[in-house]
């Protein structure tokens, strides 16, 4: 991703940041943006959005989400209008990174400790150079 794409990548981050929180945002829930994709041609923006809802369907809330972007991009086109002629297509996703860090945990916690190695072969942690002095 070029400069121009990433820089504009971050103002709309930054801007359906406070969009969302400001409207789309059910009480009792956190809704936050963690990245946003640009394409190279500024034609769509991929925005991955983290949902904390406890006691609440995180789908139905990025579906809300989802069915209300073509309002939620005209309050974007008034905030970013005077920094591009066409406003980018909108797509959410639900960002599960820290659902998988979870799950990966949560393997690691299944396997258990890794044992130490024996103590037997310290003798011999000197890089595979015979250490032995021999007369000759």
């Amino acid at each position: 991703m070029g400069v121009r794409p990433q820089r504009l990548a971050g103002q709309i981050q930054q801007d359906l940041g406070e969009i969302l929180q400001q409207e789309y945002q059910p009480a009792g829930s956190f809704v936050s943006i963690t990245h946003v994709l640009m394409t190279d041609d500024l034609s769509i923006a991929k925005v991955y959005l983290s949902i904390f809802a406890p006691k609440r369907d995180e789908k139905a809330i990025l579906e809300a989400i989802d069915q209300a972007q073509n309002t939620i991009r005209h309050a974007l086109a008034q905030k970013i209008r005077h920094q591009l002629r066409r406003i980018p297509e909108l797509l959410f996703f639900l960002d599960d990174t820290a659902q998988k860090a979870e799950e990966i945990e949560s393997l690691f916690q299944k396997v258990g400790p890794i044992p130490p190695p024996d103590d037997e072969d310290d003798s011999k942690d000197d890089g595979g150079v015979d250490t032995t002095t021999s007369s000759s």
